[in-house]
This record gives structure tokens, C-alpha cells and sequence, in this order.
């Protein structure tokens, strides 16, 4: 936590500009459209390595390019839709939750007002006000019904009074970034022998991987490196396991 001494806060109101208005309210936006990434990286992830390890298996197994391209654009169109469908429908079920643990929470402030301005009080002085601090600044939000509630179920649910329950634009990146990446390991079987394509499509999904990681890291602010790594070693142990499977699996069972 940065402690700002008190000599430093300035009891006159300060002078916000249109502008800098304008910026403070877009933060929160700004920062949800950076939080996405999830969404870029699983789907992306995801439709690089799943259709890897099947175009990679089939082609160990069989051999047959057709098999191999059929296979791969069966699972890229089937995972592009199940993994756009599953995060819509996930985030909308975790939104309803959220949305009814809100209300229950609201009919408790407006039930039990007393109970709950102390409850505000004791997450205040848990974050490190001073109890009579604490006692003011819960009586002050309490002349505004809006921010009052706001700032109870911020503080004690950790959520928004109003999640959002349709996450269609987090269900389009998912699906999306699958069926993009899905592409990666699968075109060079269009165009090469099955060995080179082989060869080719992990070289393909090695490069991608790279640049994954380092999208990660940009926006995260990680080590670039060390997000590159953690992304390539689990698309290569996913590479190499899917072809391993579908060489000794057929064998095993006497294919």
C-alpha cells in the first residue's frame, strides 16, 4: 500500500478539466478492454494447440494428408464454436451469480441500514482508517444512497452493482482467436508432403507461439522473455504429446 503523507493532500478542491475528466471516467473501460486478454490468450492458446496435437496425431497415425485436413478443419469450425459459446454462456452464468449476490446485498443495506454502516466501518478500518475516520467517511457516503451502496459492495463483495450478463463481445474474441490460430498448424498440409508439413506446421506454431507470448507480456507488463518461454514450452510438451499419442495409441490397438 503507498502511503501518501499527509503534508502532501491538499484540502482545497482541485481544478479537473473537461479532459482530465474525461480520462479519469474512461479508466475503467480502458482497463476492461485490456482485461480481454484472457479471452486472446485461452482462445488463441487453444486453437493453436488443440488442433496441433489432432492434425499432429492424424498425421502420425494415418499418414493421409486428406485425413489430416479434414480432422483439422472439423476441430478448428467444432472448437471455434465451443469455445466461443462456453465462454459466453460461463460469463453470463458467473454474472447472474454475481448480479444475485448483489441484490441479496442490496435488500440488506436497505433492511438493516445500522448493521451495515457498520460492516462498512470495519472493512474501512481493516484497510487502515482511523475508527473515527472511518465512522465520518461511512456517515458522509451515507447522504448518497447511490455511492453508499456502491462502496459496501465494492468493499465487502468485491464486485460491481451492475456486472454485465451478456459478455457476447468476450464470446466473439474467444471464438475468434481459436478459429485464427486453429489455421496456423493446419495450412502447410494444403501446400507440402505430409513429413514436411509436418515439419512446417510446428515451425509455424512455434513462431506463433512466440508472438503470443510477447503480446502476453506486452500487456500484461511481464519479463517479454519469460512470457514467451512459459507460452513455448506448453505449446511444445502439446505439440509433441499429440503426436506421440496418435503414433502409439493406433499401435496399441492394433491399427
Amino acid at each position: 500500500m503507498v502511503h501518501i503523507p499527509e503534508t502532501q493532500i491538499s484540502t482545497k478542491a482541485p481544478t479537473i478539466t473537461a479532459g482530465e475528466r474525461e480520462r479519469i471516467l474512461g479508466e475503467k473501460d480502458r482497463v476492461a478492454r485490456l482485461s480481454r486478454i484472457r479471452q486472446f490468450v485461452f482462445g488463441s492458446l487453444d486453437g493453436l494447440l488443440v488442433p496441433l496435437g489432432v492434425v499432429s496425431g492424424v498425421a502420425g497415425g494415418t499418414g493421409n494428408t486428406k485425413a489430416v485436413i479434414i480432422a483439422g478443419l472439423a476441430e478448428a469450425f467444432a472448437g471455434a464454436l465451443s469455445m466461443g459459446a462456453g465462454e459466453f454462456l460461463a460469463g453470463r452464468a458467473e454474472a447472474q451469480v454475481q448480479l444475485a449476490e448483489v441484490e441479496d446485498e442490496l435488500r440488506q443495506i436497505r433492511a438493516n441500514p445500522q448493521s451495515e454502516m457498520r460492516e462498512l466501518i470495519v472493512l474501512l478500518e481493516d484497510e487502515g482508517v482511523l475508527p473515527a475516520d472511518a465512522q465520518a467517511i461511512a456517515e458522509r457516503l451515507a447522504r448518497n444512497p447511490q455511492s453508499y451502496e456502491k462502496t459496501i459492495i465494492e468493499k465487502e463483495l468485491g464486485l460491481e452493482v451492475a456486472p454485465d450478463t451478456v459478455r457476447v463481445i468476450d464470446g466473439l474474441i474467444m471464438g475468434f482467436s481459436y478459429m485464427a490460430a486453429s489455421i496456423v498448424p493446419l495450412i502447410a498440409y494444403f501446400f507440402l508432403p505430409i513429413n514436411e508439413a509436418f515439419v512446417t506446421s510446428m515451425g509455424l506454431t512455434f513462431v506463433v507461439l512466440i508472438g503470443i507470448g510477447l503480446v502476453r507480456g506486452k500487456l500484461a507488463r511481464l519479463n517479454l522473455l519469460k512470457s514467451a518461454l512459459e507460452v513455448i514450452v506448453v505449446g511444445v510438451i502439446s505439440g509433441f504429446g499429440g503426436y506421440f499419442l496418435g503414433v502409439w495409441i493406433p499401435k496399441l490397438v492394433g491399427y
